[in-house]
């Protein structure tokens, strides 16, 4: 390979690490790319942070510019308390589009995981012609998705009272943390144990934990909105690939599938590993993304 090709291709793959002011809030994000390039906006969900995207940025960074903020309560996006911010999908939607609005972006495909597809989804149904494509990758939009694991957390929602919060405070512990990257994966030595301990470092941060267990409660506020995710589906029939772990005890292959009740450009794979799906099988999703929306993505 030619030696300037070799250099723009590392340019390329190179991530940069930045802040930028957005709806009150300090909003980390991490950056590759060419900058005239189509755009692939990659969001996170819980317990991670754009840190889950490390693997995957350089790879899609030889084609594309990528941009993973930290939503707000994660990772290194810094939400100062004179905001007084509440912490709900709605108000982590209204953060990322003011992050996007202060980036200038106007066009992008849209990556979604877990807590990114339900944010995400908002900012598609208040600016619909914005979006050119879309990855879910375990990111639900279909009741048919949520697993039995899910269970301790609908008592929750059901109700909400102290003991049962309380119940929920293992799932922010290391142990609880590692099991969501581990369970189901093919083998838990391609698992970077740096993921999962910073995952649970920054859940211990002072105050993060009450945010994590108000984001449990207003997660019931996603299933009233999938009746109109679907909607949008259907109208927009927007390229989409759902490529999703199939041993996800949390967002099971259901909700994969059911994106092609909507949307007859749904293609939907299933891997062989669990709910962290890029610990194990970035490369393949890659290369999924350039093959089936390569000529989507603008």
């Amino acid at each position: 390979m030619p030696a300037d090709r070799v250099a723009a291709e590392f340019a390329a793959a190179s991530v940069h690490h930045r802040h930028v002011e957005a709806d009150g809030v300090r909003v980390f994000y991490r950056e590759a790319g060419p900058a005239d390039a189509p755009l692939v906006l990659l969001l996170h969900g819980f317990p991670s942070s754009s840190h889950m995207f490390r693997g995957l940025i350089p790879l899609l960074a030889q084609h594309y510019r990528v941009i993973a903020p930290d939503l707000p309560g994660f990772g290194f996006t810094e939400v100062p308390a004179a905001r007084g911010y509440v912490y709900t999908f709605e108000a982590l939607a209204r953060t990322v589009d003011a992050f996007t609005a202060a980036l200038g972006l106007h066009r992008y495909a849209l990556y979604v995981f877990d807590y990114g597809a339900p944010t995400g989804y908002r900012l598609a149904l208040a600016h619909p012609e914005r979006v050119s494509a879309i990855v879910s990758q375990n990111g639900n939009a279909y009741l048919d998705g949520l697993g039995d694991a899910w269970e301790p957390i609908r008592r929750y929602w059901a109700e909400p009272s102290a003991a049962h919060r309380e119940g929920l405070r293992e799932i922010l512990s290391l142990a609880g943390t590692r099991w969501q990257y581990e369970h189901g994966a093919p083998d838990a030595s391609l698992i970077a144990p740096e993921a999962y301990v910073l995952d649970t470092l920054l859940m211990q941060r002072p105050g993060n934990a009450e945010i994590q267990l108000d984001l449990f409660l207003d997660y019931a506020s996603n299933l009233a909105l999938y009746p109109a995710f679907q909607q949008y589906f259907r109208t927009t029939q927007v390229p989409l690939l759902a490529i999703w772990g199939r041993y996800d005890p949390f967002f099971v292959p259901a909700g994969a599938e059911a994106y092609r009740r909507d949307n007859r450009n749904a293609v939907v794979e299933l891997l062989d590993t669990g709910h962290f799906a890029l610990e194990t099988h970035a490369a393949q999703i890659a290369a999924r993304i350039r093959a089936v929306l390569g000529a989507a993505i603008v």
